[in-house]
C-alpha cells in the first residue's frame, strides 16, 4: 500500500486499519484522532455520544471563505467468511492490493468509512493543501443505528455547508437519501423431545453475495434465511420433521450471506431426505446461479439435540418467513433508477434459551411509505404469534436541487476531469437527513471513491476512483464559497 497514490491518504488508511473500531466501541479509533489531533496541535472537541471534532484554521488567503464541515463516521461493520479466524475487537485488518482494487483477507475491509476519515485526517496534517476554516466531524455508531447522529448537539459545529464523504461511487454525487425503521419479531419457542429412531441433520448455507441492505438491494441477491426456510417448509411438507435451531444473518444492514438449521427426522426418511436435499439444491442452484455463483449448501449427520420446535411453533415461524417480503417494494416515479421502498429480512437468531427474534430493516426516500412497509410486516408478525417492536428509524434526505455546494461541486468536476459528474439521490441511509434535523441551514453534498461489497468480506476499494475522489475534494476546497 506504500506504493499507491495519493500517497499521503493511504498512509492513514493503512493506520486506520491497524485499530479496532467496530460500531459502539470505537474507544481505541477515538484515542488515535485525540492523539493526532494534539499531535499537530489541533483543538479536538467530544460531545456526549462520543462524535469528535477536529478544527483547523484556514490557510493563508482562504480566511474569508465559508467553514466547511468535512464528515465521515469512524465506526466499521465486522463480516468475515465463516473459515477464516478474526477477531475485531483485537485483530488488525489485512489488506491485499489486487488487479486495482485494495480489499481484505476474508474479512470487511472498513473503507466504508475509514477511507472517509483517511482523507480527513491528510488534509488536517498537511501544511500545503489550500483551504477555508475546516470543522471535521467524526461520528460514532453509524452502521448499527446512527445514534452518533442523533446524538449530535445542537451546538458542536459552526458551519452550514457539509461534506460527507460515505459514499461509495466515483462520479456520482448524491443529494438525497432513504430512512430506515427496523421491525423486529420476538417468537417464544415451544418444545418437544425428539422422538425415537430418530437422526439430526445440520443444514449449512454459506458462498452467497451478501452486500448492502440499501444500495445493494436491487440487484438480486440471494437471502440466505429465506432460502434455508423454504428447504425446511418443503420438508415439513413431505416429512415428518422437527427443527432443534435455525439461525442466519448477522447484521441489519447485511442481505445475510449464510444461514443454518439443525433437525431431527425419522431414520427411516433419511434416504428420501437426502434425495430430497439434492433436488432442492439443484433447483435452487439454477435459479440463482446467475447473480450466486457461490452458493454452497451443505447437509451432515450430527448428534441428537435434547429438544426441538413444536410442529405448530415451527410451522408458525415458518410460514411468517415465507411469507415475510425482502427486497425492492417500490421503485421512484421522480428518480429514474431509485429503489423508492425496499426491506430486508436480516437477521434470524436465538435470544435467549426460549425466544428466537426475526429482525428486518426498511427503507424509504417517503416517510410514509417506510412507515407503511413496517406496518406491514408488523401485523404479519403479530399474526404468527410474535410480540413486536419497531426502532425509532431515521429521516430520508430530501433533495435540494438549488443547493449552492452542489452548483460549485458540479463547476468543479467538469474543469478537473472534462465531464459531468451524476447527480443522484441514495436508498442506502447517511447521517444528513438526521444532522438537517438539527441543523435546518446545512447545505450538503455527499460523494466518495468507489467501493464495491461493502459490509460483506467482498469489500473493496477502487484504487484510481481514490485519486480522482482526492483531487476533487482537494479542488472543492479551494473553491469553497467566500462568506456574505
Amino acid at each position: 500500500m506504500k506504493t499507491l497514490q495519493p500517497a499521503e491518504v493511504w498512509k492513514y488508511f493503512y493506520e486506520i486499519l491497524k485499530i479496532p473500531r467496530l460500531s459502539k466501541n470505537e474507544q481505541q479509533i477515538i484515542a488515535y484522532l485525540e492523539n493526532f489531533a494534539a499531535q499537530y496541535s489541533l483543538e479536538f472537541r467530544q460531545d456526549e455520544v462520543g462524535n469528535c471534532l477536529i478544527t483547523k484554521a484556514a490557510s493563508k488567503g482562504f480566511e474569508d471563505r465559508e467553514i466547511i464541515v468535512l464528515q465521515s463516521h469512524i465506526d466499521m461493520v465486522g463480516e468475515k467468511l465463516l473459515d477464516v479466524e478474526h477477531d475485531f475487537s483485537r485483530d488488525p485488518i489485512k489488506a491485499i492490493v489486487k488487479d486495482g482494487w485494495v480489499t481484505a483477507d476474508g474479512t470487511t475491509l472498513g473503507a466504508d468509512d475509514g477511507i472517509g476519515v483517511a482523507a480527513t485526517m491528510a488534509i488536517l496534517a498537511s501544511d500545503s493543501i489550500k483551504h477555508g476554516p475546516l470543522e471535521c466531524l467524526f461520528t460514532v455508531d453509524e452502521e448499527t443505528g446512527m445514534s452518533g447522529a442523533f446524538g449530535l448537539a445542537t451546538n458542536f459545529i459552526k458551519g452550514k455547508i457539509l461534506l460527507n464523504l460515505d459514499s461509495e461511487d466515483e462520479g456520482e454525487i448524491f443529494i438525497g437519501c432513504a430512512g430506515g425503521i427496523d421491525t423486529i419479531g420476538s417468537f417464544k419457542k415451544e418444545f418437544l423431545r425428539p422422538g425415537k429412531d430418530s437422526v439430526a441433520l445440520e443444514f449449512v448455507i454459506e458462498g452467497l453475495q451478501g452486500g448492502h441492505s440499501g444500495d445493494e438491494i436491487h440487484k438480486g441477491f440471494a437471502n440466505a434465511i429465506k432460502i434455508m426456510n423454504r428447504l425446511l417448509w418443503n420438508l415439513d411438507q413431505h416429512f415428518e420433521m422437527h427443527i432443534s435451531s435455525f439461525e442466519g444473518g448477522k447484521l441489519r444492514n447485511a442481505i445475510p450471506r449464510e444461514a443454518n438449521a439443525k433437525i431431527v427426522v425419522k431414520k427411516a426418511e433419511l434416504e428420501e431426505i437426502n434425495m430430497f436435499f439434492a433436488s432442492f439444491i439443484t433447483d435452487v442452484s439454477k435459479e440463482i446461479m446467475s447473480v450466486e455463483p457461490g452458493f454452497k449448501m451443505s447437509l451432515q449427520q450430527i448428534d441428537i439435540p435434547e429438544k426441538c420446535l413444536t410442529v405448530d411453533f415451527q410451522r408458525r415461524l415458518m410460514n411468517v418467513i415465507y411469507a415475510c417480503p425482502h427486497g425492492v417494494i417500490s421503485w421512484s416515479n421522480d428518480i429514474p433508477g431509485l429503489v423508492e421502498t425496499s426491506t430486508n429480512m436480516a437477521v434470524l437468531k436465538n435470544t435467549d434459551a426460549d425466544s428466537i427474534e426475526l429482525l428486518t430493516s426498511q427503507r424509504s426516500s417517503v416517510a410514509s411509505a417506510k412507515q407503511d412497509i413496517a406496518n406491514r410486516i408488523g401485523a404479519l408478525f403479530t399474526l404468527g404469534g410474535a410480540n413486536v417492536r419497531h426502532s425509532s428509524g431515521y429521516p430520508g434526505w430530501k433533495p435540494d436541487k438549488n443547493s449552492k455546494i452542489l452548483s460549485i461541486s458540479l463547476t468543479v468536476y467538469k474543469k478537473l476531469f472534462k465531464k459531468a459528474p451524476e447527480v443522484k439521490a441514495i436508498h442506502a441511509g447517511l447521517e444528513c437527513g438526521l444532522f438537517l434535523q438539527k441543523y435546518p441551514e446545512l447545505d450538503m453534498i455527499s460523494f466518495g471513491p468507489t467501493i464495491k461489497g461493502a459490509h460483506t468480506p467482498e469489500e473493496r476499494l477502487e484504487i484510481k476512483s481514490l485519486s480522482r475522489f482526492w483531487d476533487f475534494l482537494l479542488e472543492l476546497l479551494k473553491n469553497a464559497p467566500r462568506k456574505e
